[in-house]
């Protein structure tokens, strides 16, 4: 990057060596880059206490949170130098590049720890339907996709809401009325509908006398043909009808989804539930050089020829290349939304059903078991409270049966509903809750009518489980959720939606400090991915995975945390390098 352009990006001046030849370094020892004239959150402090109470040397003054740093030396990828501008300017030489700040904020770099970034960059290429409110308004943005397709290619959108269409769901007439020549497929916001016209339904073959899975559901019409609405894990059927993509395809979606992954301030991101052709296609791009930022890929347990060629394989034990799989996805049951989530009592809003989890759900508990005695790390995705039940007794019993499996550092990812007497067990057991502040923020709506006003006090329950001692780790689960990290800590604050709503916040006994809320995105995902020995916190000899950013969220936090939704990413830095800059 020219030294002009810097200077512009970030309204500063690129100093050079020359300025003073004194400080100047040999190439051994000078830095690469130099970050001057920030407020740098090392987080290099001690934990806080599990009620969010910030350690002793935590950098507070008479309540209120202060940068710890003004200056980072970075070189050959790595924190050479943590401490004041003089310190970092004497590590400056001929070619290094020194970028003033001008006061923005610099934190450990951000981790996305349950992402589809395939899936996101496919969304931006599909007609997003995200916000859109109403079957109609959504079937005129397809038809308007239609004008420019070429009859027969398919059309694909997303972004529906099924949750909070669940009383409402569409069926495939008025989207086959409008586009008759497309097969046309319409995922969910969160994965668990999928929406298809007639074209869709020829092109796949699809009819009543059609197979469906164990734990999904295809509707009819009043003829008895399906209606276009598939849920759970039905979806399945219409994705093994969607023709295969090319691994180029693939590739690029990886691409488009990891570069605005790094343009929203991540430096890594856990891939969660990666099957062969796109484990394939992120191999190529890491073989390329071509990976922005880092990937933790959790692999497919429901791709049993993948699992099966890793197990044998094993997982891997290097931290440093920018691909490194060492996990695996597994659903254990549905999402509260569509009603697929196990629950131990009634749906409150639809007497006599629980939902649906285990074997029914697809979870293949051999497979899982071996992974586990492969030495992979488990993520398995639990929304409800006897779902979360299971898989921690599921768990409990591997580690009683073997004893080693017990230190993979599994996961439940969405941990979303958990009986208050099922809390401790995380900590008991070391499974690390996955969690997402913005689908307690975005379900608010709906929550509580599935769970009723007793249940829903151990949803989305942040502080419950930190109280228990469980492990954290905080992530948006896109594209079913804005992954922006202003969003994501103004909602684990604050728990309040985009419009400020509910005033006071949506049970709000469960919001988290502000620290705790960028740890889950720092040095706990960290942790989550067996890399807290090598970033998370800012300090030497750690990797240099940066994020600047132009507010400062522990300021804002105490007087004004709704300008935290204002913030906008300033530079990414991953390896030392800077890989996005605005």
């Amino acid at each position: 990057m020219k030294a002009g352009l810097l200077a512009s990006v970030f309204g500063a001046v690129l100093v050079s060596a020359s300025a003073d030849p004194s400080m100047a370094k040999t190439a051994a020892g000078a830095a690469d880059l130099i970050l001057t004239d920030a407020h740098v959150y090392t987080l290099r402090w001690g934990e806080p206490a599990l009620d969010g109470k910030p350690a002793p040397d935590a950098p507070i003054t008479n309540g209120k949170w202060h940068p710890d740093a003004a200056a980072v030396a970075i070189r050959g990828g790595k924190i050479v130098y943590v401490g004041n501008d003089k310190g970092a300017l004497a590590l400056r030489g001929k070619q290094t590049k020194v970028i003033d700040l001008n006061g923005a904020t610099v934190i450990p770099g951000l981790v996305d720890s349950h992402t589809h970034f395939v899936e996101l960059g496919a969304k931006l290429e599909s007609v997003d339907l995200t916000d859109v409110a109403t079957e109609a308004e959504a079937v005129a943005k397809v038809a308007e996709r239609a004008k420019s397709v070429p009859k027969g290619e398919w059309i694909f959108g997303a972004g529906w809401d099924e949750g909070a269409w669940a009383n409402r769901y569409p069926d495939k007439q008025l989207l086959s009325a409008a586009v008759p020549d497309h097969p046309v497929v319409l995922r969910g916001l969160h994965g668990f509908a999928i929406w298809i016209n007639q074209a869709a339904l020829d092109a796949g073959r699809i009819t009543r006398a059609s197979p469906v899975p164990v734990g999904g559901e295809m509707r009819l019409g009043p003829d008895g043909e399906p209606n276009g609405l598939f849920l759970n894990r039905a979806a399945t059927m219409v994705e093994a009808a969607v023709p295969p993509e090319p691994q180029a395809v693939v590739a690029r979606h990886a691409l488009k989804g990891l570069t605005q992954m790094a343009s929203d301030g991540y430096v890594m991101v856990h891939e969660a539930g990666v099957p062969a052709q796109a484990m394939a296609a992120l191999q190529q791009l890491e073989d390329e050089n071509r990976l922005p930022i880092r990937v933790y890929a959790m692999l497919s347990l429901r791709d049993p020829p993948l699992m099966r060629h890793w197990i044998a394989r094993g997982p891997d034990r290097d931290n440093d290349s920018m691909l490194v799989t060492r996990a695996v996805k597994a659903y254990y049951d549905g999402a509260l939304g569509s009603r697929g989530a196990r629950l131990l009592a009634d749906y409150e809003d639809k007497p006599g059903h629980r939902g649906i989890s285990g074997s029914g759900y697809g979870f293949d508990r051999d497979l899982a078991r071996a992974a586990m005695k492969a030495g992979f790390q488990l993520g398995i995705h639990a929304i409800g409270d006897a779902g979360n039940r299971e898989v921690l007794d599921f768990l409990e019993a591997e580690f009683k049966a073997d004893s080693a499996t017990a230190r993979n550092r599994h996961r439940i990812e969405h941990a979303q509903v958990v009986s208050p007497e099922d809390q401790p067990r995380f900590a008991r057991l070391g499974v690390i809750a996955s969690m997402e502040p913005p689908h307690a923020v975005e379900d608010k709506g709906w929550a509580e009518e599935r769970l009723g006003p007793q249940r829903i006090r151990g949803a989305y329950a942040w502080r419950s489980l930190r109280t228990g001692g469980a492990r954290l780790t905080f992530n948006a689960d896109n594209p079913g959720s804005d992954h922006s990290i202003f969003y994501g800590l103004h909602a684990a604050i604050t728990r309040q939606d985009k419009q400020l709503q509910p005033q006071g916040g949506w049970y709000p006994a469960e919001r988290l400090t502000i620290e705790e809320a960028i740890r889950g995105y720092t040095s706990w995902s960290a942790h989550a991915a067996f890399r807290e020995a090598q970033t998370g916190i800012i300090a030497r000899g750690r990797w240099a995975d940066l994020t600047v950013m132009d507010i400062d969220p522990f300021a804002l936090a105490a007087t004004a945390p709704e300008k935290i939704l204002t913030g906008r990413i300033r530079a990414t830095i991953v390896n030392g390098k800077l890989v996005y800059q605005r």
